[in-house]
């Protein structure tokens, strides 16, 4: 049997215009009902915040399991497209949205953090997965970092492992929710001197943050400190005297300490007549 639906009516999409709409509206001027169809009356803030919410470009990129999520996320079953998201840039600078999907190694990190300072504000960041929020079951790894956040700020959170698309969608609303709050007078990025630069690590035998570079030479410097020994108390005089100490007979020659083989005792002989005959000369 056929599905059949049923036609809106002109009554049925007012009303859901208006569902829509009204979140928007201002909130204390009212419109006259003969106008209400043509006129809206709303803040510069919450035009400014619905348009980069229902306009949220993704950077694409991913990084390991938690990245095939995220592309079904974007297909025709969960359809991002409805948030205005369906296109993920390939270029950070055109982009509003990264989503870390997946194991962030140290490799990687570097790389992660050039990318999140060529993208143009406001921007804003995505921890999915466990092992972007704090490692995953990779957290004691040798080559595995303790989640993206230690080093670029984090704006929402998706557990999971890996999380599922309707997880992704979640955080994704709770990123309109954060976007719909903020005010143009606020915002940081339209604020003289507080660029978010984050100054890329640096990869050696282990990850090299330049942040911690004072903190580093803290406690490298606390540990190479050596304690000044304790002064010692002068013996007491006593009457007894001691026998003085001889001293050996300083020699110049060369000191030979076990079994020498035939050209070394034949230059030990010529070094001791050289200096016999420069004793006698002298």
């Amino acid at each position: 049997m056929a599905k059949t639906t049923t036609p809106v009516s002109v009554s049925n999409f007012s009303s859901l215009k208006q569902d829509q709409t009204n979140q928007y509206l201002h909130d204390t001027i009212q419109v006259p009902a003969e106008l209400q169809p043509n006129v809206l009356i709303t803040t510069l803030d919450k035009v400014y915040d619905w348009s980069r919410q229902a306009s949220m470009w993704p950077l694409l990129f991913g990084l390991a399991c938690c990245a095939i999520e995220m592309i079904a996320t974007a297909a025709s079953r969960w359809d991002l497209a409805r948030f205005g998201m369906e296109v993920m840039r390939p270029s950070p600078r055109q982009s509003d949205l990264m989503i870390v999907s997946g194991t962030v190694t140290k490799k990687m990190v570097p790389a992660i953090v050039r990318i999140y300072n060529q993208m143009a504000e406001p921007r804003y960041v995505m921890a999915m997965g466990a092992c972007a929020t704090g490692g995953g079951p990779f957290k004691e790894g040798y080559n595995v970092v303790s989640g993206i956040d230690k080093y670029i700020p984090v704006d929402v959170y998706v557990p999971g492992c890996p999380p599922t698309p309707d997880a992704l969608i979640f955080g994704i609303l709770k990123l309109h929710d954060k976007v719909n709050r903020q005010s143009i007078m606020t915002a940081p990025w339209y604020k003289k001197g507080t660029s978010d630069y984050v100054p890329v690590p640096i990869l050696g035998p282990d990850i090299f943050d330049p942040r911690q570079i004072q903190l580093i030479k803290e406690h490298t410097l606390a540990s190479t400190k050596v304690a000044k020994p304790a002064p010692v108390a002068a013996a007491p005089a006593t009457t007894a005297t001691a026998a003085p100490a001889t001293a050996a007979p300083a020699s110049d020659a060369p000191t030979v300490a076990g079994p020498l083989s035939g050209k070394a005792k034949e230059r030990a002989e010529q070094a001791k007549a050289r200096l016999a005959a420069k004793r006698q000369s002298g």
